[in-house]
This record gives C-alpha cells, sequence and structure tokens, in this order.
C-alpha cells in the first residue's frame, strides 16, 4: 500500500487516520503492519463504502482538501470497489534498534550462518560479503553506482541489500547506504583486524523523503544533517539550486518533530 511521504507525516502526527483505495478487493486486513519512511502503520479497519455516502469528516481525516475532492480523486481513478481504511503509528521501525545493537561473538556467529544461507540460495552466488563490503568502502555513493562496480542490476542489488537491511545491518539513506553499527561489527569480525572508518556522522540525518536532489544540493554546501538545517531559512534553503517547496515542507515536518524549525528570517 503506497503512501505518500507527506501522509506519512500527518498520520505519524495523528492528523490523518484514514486513506481510501479503489481495489478489486482488499489489499490489508486489520492489524497489518507496514515498515514506512516513519515508523510503523498499523491498519485498523478495512470497510467497503460508497462515494456518494462519503462525508466531510472522511474527507478531513483523509488529508483531503475537501470531500468534492476527494470523491473526485476516487471517482477518476477505477471502477473497482472504493475502501476506506483506517491508519494509525504504531512506533518506531524495530530495526532502527537493531541496528545500533552491536553484536556478541554468539551474536555474530549466528549472522554469519544467516549470511551463509542467504549466498547458498542466490543465483547469482555469494553476493553478502561483497555488497556489505561495497557499502562500507564507498557510503552514500548511489545503488546504480554500487551495482555497476560489481557488474549487477540495479533492481537485484537493491533486493539484496533489503536483505541486509532485515537484519540491522545496512542503514538506507537519501542517497546511498551505510553500513550500521550492527553491520560494522559483522565485517570487522571477518576481517585481520577492525576496519579503520571515518567517524560516524553525529546529528539526526536528513529524511529520505526529501529526495535524492534536494539531499545532493544540501550535500554541495555542507549540511547533512537536521540540525545543521536549523541554520537556514526558509526562504535561504529555497535559493538553494535542487531545494524545491516540497523538500522545504519535508524538512520543516521533521524538525517540527524535533521542536525545531528554520532560521528567523
Amino acid at each position: 500500500m503506497m503512501i505518500r511521504p507527506a501522509e506519512l507525516a500527518a498520520i505519524k502526527a495523528g492528523t490523518i487516520d484514514l486513506a481510501f483505495r479503489r481495489w478489486a478487493r482488499p489489499r490489508v486486513v486489520v492489524g497489518t503492519r507496514m515498515r514506512t519512511a516513519v515508523g510503523l502503520l498499523e491498519v485498523t479497519s478495512v470497510e467497503q463504502v460508497s462515494i456518494a455516502g462519503l462525508r466531510a469528516d472522511d474527507a478531513r481525516r483523509a488529508g483531503a482538501p475537501s470531500l468534492t475532492a476527494l470523491k473526485q480523486a476516487l471517482s477518476a481513478r477505477s471502477t473497482d470497489p472504493a475502501w476506506r481504511i483506517g491508519l494509525a503509528y504504531a512506533g518506531p521501525d524495530p530495526r532502527e534498534a537493531l541496528r545500533t545493537a552491536v553484536p556478541d561473538a554468539d551474536e555474530i556467529a549466528t549472522i554469519t550462518a544467516r549470511l551463509d544461507r542467504l549466498d547458498a540460495s542466490s543465483a547469482y552466488g555469494p553476493w553478502t560479503r561483497e555488497a556489505l563490503d561495497l557499502i562500507d568502502l564507498n557510503p552514500t555513493v548511489r545503488a546504480p553506482d554500487l551495482a555497476a562496480q560489481v557488474g549487477r542490476e540495479t533492481a537485484d542489488f537493491k533486493k539484496d541489500v533489503r536483505k541486509l537491511k532485515e537484519l540491522g545491518l545496512t542503514e538506507s539513506l537519501a542517497i546511498g547506504y551505510l553500513l550500521s553499527p550492527r553491520g560494522e561489527a559483522v565485517v570487522d569480525a571477518g576481517l585481520p583486524a577492525p576496519r579503520v572508518r571515518a567517524p560516524r556522522a553525529t546529528g539526526t540525518p536528513l529524511p529520505r523523503s526529501i529526495g535524492a536532489p534536494a539531499t545532493r544540493a544540501l550535500r554541495e554546501v555542507g549540511v547533512t544533517t537536521l540540525e545543521q538545517v536549523t541554520a537556514y531559512s526558509a526562504a535561504g534553503l529555497a535559493a538553494i539550486h535542487g531545494v524545491g517547496p516540497i523538500a522545504i515542507t519535508r524538512l520543516r515536518e521533521a524538525m517540527a518533530e524535533q521542536g525545531t524549525g528554520f532560521a528567523v528570517e
């Protein structure tokens, strides 16, 4: 179930708790939990509805500009039945805590065995250590560029990296990846000595929802964290080529969650 970044932020904030879809049959059930850019969302209800029976409160709770706009959007999409889906924020993604949990020797052995099984079941051949090393040595590099380095299709490479993310070994960024502290420990366990790495950046990473162009533009002026964004006014950010109004909105939302905001003009 695809949900736009602005809607995800609003669901987390509690200002949206409904979504409407045109589906031949429900694609989620009550209790379904979805991992998203803002954390876990839980499906609290699924009901088939008539478009004519929708009310202004439905539009408000779905974040639609008006009841008319909601009806028009649903009428234009499909002849399939309309469904009203209740949604609620269910907490942070558990993989976030897993990424920072540095494993002991027994855990490393368990993770290593899991990586061996992933290698054995892959048509590509052994890939897990190759991918971990590639990310470790090329942090924040675009997935297509990483895939090209090892002669792989981008889609297949990204699919495999998601498997490493499930184990808490990698972190996805707006551009590229990083090894998590957990991933670094696993890689180092297979080396003669721990790898020397640049110090891990402090601060809150820029939200992925701002998109790659805005992320690149901000990196070019030395801005890589939300804390650094607070030194800029909204107008100052808008003056940076590549940082558009959607990115500014996403940054404002992310900073509001931290109780901060843009600098005053």
